[in-house]
């Protein structure tokens, strides 16, 4: 029996999602929950077990393609027969009715992380048994653009064979499928016209060119267009304002000295982060405002009495924001130890959907890179973000004396609808006093 395997939703609020690797191929035999995909999903990678045994049938998508939830991914056959059967309808005088339909009753499969289906005898239509039979009209696969000149023309895309990617009907398709086999001077004249306006609006756009030279069009998938989107919603939802200011880490950087000797008997790299997290818990606490968020449908300002920091990780495959759970009850080791294994996690491409969820306020470290201030976008929905700078040696007026000493810039944008600048600003200097505090 050939079921048709239906890419799931596997997280919340997923709705598409990158296929990065096959692990099968056609003709494979496969066991139940035995991997056979690697697929991109809001910023992390998830593995697809086969919800069935079986043998591979066909592959849907190519590496590299989106495929939405509710996509078949593969047809699995388990090498069973299909005992089903439907008889043709009885024509009356008022309607087409069913007289007679013998249909032995299959259990529907469910599998690991989605649905099965069986694929009827129908190729890819599928039949439903009320009082009438019901058959599914086949998936159109077209761009708009295709659609649009087929509706120019006059073409019904359902009777087009496509021969672009996966049934992909193709602008020669429409073409070949018109009167004569292709196009009158009038209507060719329509279509370009058509096409230059749909361009314009940035339906299409195909040339590798401009007036100056030629072009590399990448497209916008993945992590960067989940990044893209997130940015978008944090840009038009939450009103940035930027306070930056500067803080002195000269002991804190030789206690770190010090301790990162014992960290790395327990396999921690020490780096400041872990301690810039405790102090930032230990001001959050004194300005709770920015460890909250502003529930627009009831109008409220929520106040989060737990502590769960973000840590932006800058990897080859965009931006990601690994969650350090209930950091306000981890010591510096401890949280030190969680941000390098979230930090490789998501290196590697194995954070969970859940090591990004539930964070309360973000850090990240822009000076690891190189400069000293930035204008970060708050993770929404969180109300305030830190931008770490590059701590280097400043000379210091200090008791009409001037001395050199370890600076660490700082740039701290919050939502202005929830907070003032004011209160940015008190939240500042508790910070700078609580890294002043490491002895």
């Amino acid at each position: 029996m050939a079921y048709e395997f239906k890419f799931p939703d596997v997280g919340e609020g997923i709705t598409e999602g990158e296929i990065v690797k096959w692990r099968v191929k056609t003709g494979d035999k496969v066991k139940k929950d035995q991997i056979i995909a690697d697929v991109e999903t809001d910023k992390a990678v998830a593995e697809i077990p086969s919800p069935a045994a079986g043998k591979i049938q066909k592959i849907n998508f190519k590496e590299g393609e989106t495929v939405n939830v509710g996509d078949v991914l593969v047809v699995i056959d388990d090498g069973s027969a299909t005992t089903k059967k439907i008889e043709e309808p009885v024509k009356t005088e008022v309607k087409e009715e069913v007289k007679k339909v013998e249909v032995e009753k299959e259990r529907k499969s469910v599998g690991v992380v989605g649905e099965l289906e069986e694929a009827s005898e129908v190729g890819s239509k599928k039949v439903e048994i009320n009082s009438s039979i019901n058959i599914e009209k086949p998936k159109v696969r077209a761009t708009l653009l295709v659609r649009k000149l087929a509706e120019t023309l006059g073409i019904d895309l359902t009777k087009v064979k496509g021969t672009g990617n996966n049934g992909l009907i193709t602008e020669e398709d429409i073409k070949k499928a018109s009167k004569g086999g292709g196009l009158s001077k009038s209507t060719t004249n329509v279509v370009e016209k058509k096409e230059v306006k749909e361009s314009s609006k940035g339906v299409k756009s195909t040339r590798k060119y401009d007036f100056y030279g030629y072009l590399e069009r990448i497209p916008l998938k993945g992590v960067r267009k989940v990044i893209a989107k997130n940015m978008r919603n944090a840009v038009d939802r939450a009103a940035h304002v930027t306070h930056i200011d500067e803080a002195d880490i000269t002991e804190l950087s030789k206690v770190r000295d010090v301790e990162k000797v014992t960290a790395e008997k327990k396999g921690v790299k020490l780096t400041f982060l872990p301690y810039i997290v405790k102090a930032c818990i230990n001001a959050l606490k004194k300005h709770p405002y920015l460890n909250a968020m502003l529930d627009e449908e009831t109008q409220e300002i929520i106040l989060k009495k737990y502590y769960n920091i973000g840590i932006a990780v800058d990897t080859e495959n965009g931006l990601v924001v690994p969650v350090v759970k209930m950091a306000e009850k981890r010591s510096v080791i401890d949280i030190g130890k969680e941000i390098f294994s979230l930090a490789k996690k998501a290196k590697s491409r194995k954070l969970d959907i859940a090591d990004m969820k539930g964070g309360t306020f973000t850090i990240t470290n822009i000076g690891s890179i190189g400069g000293l201030f930035a204008t970060p976008i708050v993770n929404f929905p969180e109300v305030a973000i830190l931008g770490l700078g590059r701590g280097y040696d400043k000379a210091v007026v200090i008791n009409n004396e001037v001395k050199i000493r370890k600076v660490l810039p700082f740039s701290l944008s919050f939502d202005h609808r929830v907070l003032d600048g004011a209160e940015a600003a008190r939240f500042g200097n508790d910070l700078k006093e609580e890294l002043l505090k490491f002895k």
